[in-house]
């Protein structure tokens, strides 16, 4: 099968787009920004990764509008304020992800209203996720506005720098992180996730 994405994203006998299984797994960028009048906006996006680690730096992609119209929070926020925070979503957290998920109005704190408590961080306003055993502490460096979709949705792409890191303890073992402890949830096609809790090593050939 071949796919012209300017034709037809999901030819017979396809009944979805592929793109999303196939770009697999994704790491989840649950971020945390606030507003200019303090509200906490927490939300998962399926696009982020890590682009380089010296200095560390990561991108999100808060693709789309906020549903009562304008950019969503997580983009507005960021580029009001400068700064926001990743939290790595693992197993025991999986659920409480999945609801922030939820398109909520832009003056509700969705940290508070799914139970999940907020930690200070050292550097910047935005508060982690207490429950997350990872975060980064990030300072927005730029927005890379990408071409309109087909129906004309706007795409973008957040880059930060991370200026903190904070890991809990419980996950380093012998000078590493322990993948299995951390057990962190992915994102793959449609509304299917894994959690990785096992890994393989291979040695580069030079």
């Amino acid at each position: 099968m071949f796919i012209d994405p300017s034709i037809n994203m999901k030819p017979d006998p396809l009944l979805y787009s592929p793109f999303k299984a196939l770009v697999v797994p994704r790491p989840i960028g649950w971020i945390t920004t606030m507003s200019r009048d303090g509200v906490i906006n927490l939300a998962p996006f399926s696009f982020f990764n890590g682009v380089t680690d010296d200095p560390p730096c990561i991108m999100y992609c808060p693709n789309g509008g906020h549903r009562d119209g304008g950019p969503k929070d997580s983009l507005k926020n960021v580029q009001e304020t400068g700064e926001f925070v990743f939290n790595l979503c693992n197993w025991d957290l999986r659920e409480k992800m999945n609801l922030t998920a939820e398109h909520m109005p832009s003056n509700v704190d969705e940290m508070e209203a799914v139970g999940l408590e907020p930690a200070a961080c050292k550097f910047i306003a935005p508060p982690r996720v207490a429950e997350s055993p990872a975060s980064f502490e990030c300072r927005y460096i730029k927005t890379v506005d990408l071409p309109a979709g087909s129906t004309g949705r706007e795409s973008h792409v957040v880059i930060g720098e991370v200026i903190g890191i904070h890991i809990d303890d419980r996950v380093i073992v012998d000078g590493i992180i322990d993948i299995g402890l951390l057990k962190p949830v992915a994102r793959l096609g449609y509304m299917d996730y894994a959690v990785i809790d096992k890994s393989f090593s291979m040695m580069r050939p030079d």
